[in-house]
């Protein structure tokens, strides 16, 4: 071993010591039913993955290395898939996947300004936000209340000449009715993104959430199903797809080398391109108006260490579920969340909804919990057409809505979900269902 080598061994080593002194002690920490905050998701770490960070640190390779191609290569095999990109982060996901849809590599079938696209309204913003960006139409339909997820009924009547895209999220990590979609979006030459950000290691039909359509995205921030601090991907098996991908991921480029390697293609002042000059440098010829979306190597690293362990997260996950539902299924109160028929979802949160002739209302009961330290989370927007970034937006134009939306507004006003993340044990959850019972009653 040279010495380079051993005081690296030595510095991870003592890495490993720092872990088990600091960190360790917390994440072991005994629950303490009313002193312990009950968070709603959190980060689960070891030794691994400060080790992993430390090590590409040391390298002081900051930006898209090593640890980027090895992460990518993992998570794709993961899904089963061709073709993973990692990005900075689950938004930046969503936006890249759109983006793609708006090349003009695309030709028929690219999408334009003006052009609509499908999706819902109870959800993260970032879901919408490049649909808007871009110009193009985003069309809301409404969700259902046993699944809560979008209405696969409602989709034929939000169909236009002008419909492109469906782009939706699978709630929770509850997949929607994916094959229903799919044979909507397959008769009408659709594209489809999956917004799996809060659903990987989410089954359907046996194949995983993020790999039915065109497009899948997945956010890696601390709270989701496992983490890189910022962070995340998109997925495909189509080749032009992840041709344009990577070209709009990298500044728009249309040179496919990676950093710091030039030449890949052995023509690098040999071809021609647009109006350029003939031979002018291929690495810095643009076919796309692009993004710099890349993850820094670290944060990869980080990554790798998290995607080894992933299957015992998603796992930990179903557990917890199921020990709150059968906790919590009799109360006449509430609505749980079902799972989507042939599925098996990996939870990202546990969703419940107000029955219409309760006596108190969805804030009562979240102050009650959250007086009690249990965090609690709202479906996100809701309704995000009620939010303010839609005062100026303009109805028919703008967007369109398909009804009047009934079932988000319940979301809206009547829906909230608790965690239940790989860090949570059996005490916690016991809470949690103890004190929501104690309300209820």
């Amino acid at each position: 071993m040279t010495k380079q080598e051993q005081l690296k061994q030595e510095i991870l080593d003592k890495t490993k010591e720092y872990y088990e002194l600091v960190h360790k002690p917390q994440q072991e920490r005994k629950f303490i039913e009313g002193k312990s905050q009950v968070n709603y998701a959190g980060r689960v770490f070891d030794e691994r993955e400060m080790q992993y960070l430390v090590d590409s640190s040391l390298d002081f390779w900051l930006t898209y290395g090593d640890y980027s191609k090895k992460f990518e290569k993992q998570l794709a095999k993961f899904l089963n898939v061709r073709w993973s990109f990692l990005v900075n982060s689950g938004s930046s996901a969503n936006l890249l996947a759109f983006y793609t849809l708006t090349s003009p590599l695309l030709k028929e079938r690219q999408v334009k300004r003006g052009d609509e696209v499908i999706t819902v309204a109870a959800g993260f913003p970032t879901t919408i936000t490049p649909i808007v960006q871009y110009g193009a139409v985003p069309v809301f339909v409404d969700m259902e209340l046993t699944n809560f997820n979008v209405d696969f009924t409602q989709l034929e009547k939000a169909l236009s000449p002008k419909t492109k895209v469906v782009m939706i999220a699978h709630t929770l990590g509850n997949p929607f009715n994916i094959k229903a979609v799919k044979v909507f979006c397959d008769k009408h030459n659709l594209w489809l993104v999956e917004d799996n950000c809060d659903a990987l290691g989410s089954m359907y039909e046996g194949r995983p959430t993020g790999t039915w359509g065109d497009i899948g995205t997945s956010s890696f921030y601390p709270p989701h199903h496992m983490t890189m601090g910022e962070g995340g991907a998109t997925y495909t098996n189509n080749p032009l797809l992840k041709k344009i991908m990577l070209s709009m991921r990298d500044w728009g480029r249309d040179c496919w080398c990676e950093s710091g390697v030039d030449n890949t293609c052995n023509r690098r002042f040999s071809q021609s391109f647009g109006s350029l000059p003939k031979g002018y440098d291929h690495k810095y010829v643009y076919s796309h108006f692009g993004f710099n979306l890349k993850v820094s190597d670290m944060q990869a690293a980080v990554g790798v260490a998290q995607l080894e362990k992933f299957p015992k997260f998603v796992e930990k996950r179903k557990e917890n579920f199921k020990k709150l539902y059968d906790g919590l299924k009799d109360l006449k109160e509430l609505t749980l969340v079902e799972t989507q028929p042939n599925s098996d979802p990996s939870w990202f949160g546990f969703m419940m909804t107000l029955k219409n002739d309760v006596s108190f209302t969805r804030n009562e009961i979240v102050e009650f919990l959250e007086e009690n330290k249990i965090q609690t989370r709202n479906l996100f927007a809701g309704n995000i057409i009620r939010h303010p970034l839609f005062d100026d937006m303009i109805i028919d134009t703008d967007y369109r809505v398909i009804g009047d939306l009934p079932n988000t507004d319940k979301i809206m006003n009547d829906s909230f979900w608790i965690g239940l993340y790989p860090g949570m044990g059996n005490e916690a959850i016991n809470y949690m269902i103890k004190k929501i019972r104690e309300f209820c009653a």
